[in-house]
């Protein structure tokens, strides 16, 4: 993996920590901060938000269109 594609994947997990905050805010301001972070850590950190046992081929999806769209 590309330093390209590291930073589009921190990126992309802040963009999932500010909306998840932001939506969450709403209905448990308490706790938003933290399931945010919690989300976008699980994409971050295993590319594999969603605890599906075909992680690997959801991971070699996410490195195609990196591939397909990013020039770097």
């Amino acid at each position: 993996m590309s330093f390209g594609h590291q930073v589009v994947d921190v990126l992309l997990s802040g963009a999932i920590a500010g909306v998840t905050t932001f939506l969450v805010g709403a209905l448990a301001p308490r706790y938003a901060l933290v399931i945010g972070v919690v989300l976008a850590s699980s994409y971050y950190f295993s590319r594999n938000p969603w605890g599906s046992p075909e992680g690997d081929r959801i991971n070699e999806y996410i490195d195609d269109v990196y591939d397909r769209y990013l020039p770097f």
